[in-house]
């Protein structure tokens, strides 16, 4: 009973070990620090603090959970360059910040959709351009290029080293491989190896269950498939 009511909450249930918390925190510490650092340096200081705020988000993400969709390279970098273009667009032909403002989120999440790198702090990287300040406001589409560009490559450098020495956290996702297994797993299997996987993962038990039934029946029908096409004769 009190397992469904903190999934009703929507409390996490499988949490990760106290290690990769450390590792977690310590790589958004460290990217955060190198971020702050060249912003203040190519943009300058009125412009750190509202910068900031869209690479945070990014950081809770590549850290916390570096195996997400989510977290990797393609959403993470055009997430927030698409997201950028779209806040200094709708910056210069629109005076009104407030209207300015949405329509920038708007365009940043539709074009993200379409470009397949849905990165939800690219919403502020949007609203930064437009809200962000004057000093902002004036560099134009240089803001695409500095900062935000230059604190992808950041974030992006620091999730791969920080990461690289953990196998189990390795970023991207693509540099981990783990051996398929076959057999039939219950709830209680997805449960302890989501409890052991080391970082946060973003499914539950239910969701894991629920998608290797869904492979073990494509892969069924894969097979019967195959073995009911007609042979083709040679000549």
């Amino acid at each position: 009973m009190l397992k469904q009511i903190l999934s009703l909450v929507g409390l996490e249930l499988t949490p990760s070990n106290h290690l990769d918390k450390m590792i977690s925190g310590l790589g958004g510490f460290v990217a955060i620090a190198l971020i702050s650092w060249l912003t203040h340096r190519l943009v300058g200081p009125h412009a750190v603090m509202p910068v900031l705020a869209s690479m945070g988000a990014s950081a809770v993400l590549l850290f916390a959970a570096p195996h997400g969709q989510l977290s990797q390279r393609w959403p993470l970098a055009m997430g927030h360059l698409v997201s950028g273009l779209a806040g200094v667009v709708s910056a210069r032909l629109i005076s009104n910040p407030i209207l300015a403002g949405g329509v920038a989120v708007g365009v940043a999440i539709t074009a993200m959709y379409y470009l397949r790198c849905i990165h939800p702090p690219g919403g502020a990287t949007a609203l930064t351009a437009v809200l962000g300040g004057e000093s902002l406001r004036q560099i134009g589409f240089q803001y695409i290029v500095t900062p935000v560009l230059v604190n992808v490559a950041v974030m992006l450098i620091v999730g791969f080293v920080f990461n690289y020495p953990f196998r189990w956290r390795r970023y991207p996702a693509g540099l981990v491989h783990f051996r398929s297994t076959n057999g039939r797993l219950s709830r209680e299997n997805w449960s302890h190896a989501l409890q052991h996987i080391g970082s946060m993962a973003d499914v539950n038990e239910d969701d894991l269950m629920e998608l290797h039934a869904l492979a073990v029946k494509h892969a069924a029908n894969g097979v019967r498939s195959k073995r009911s096409r007609p042979a083709i004769e040679t000549v």
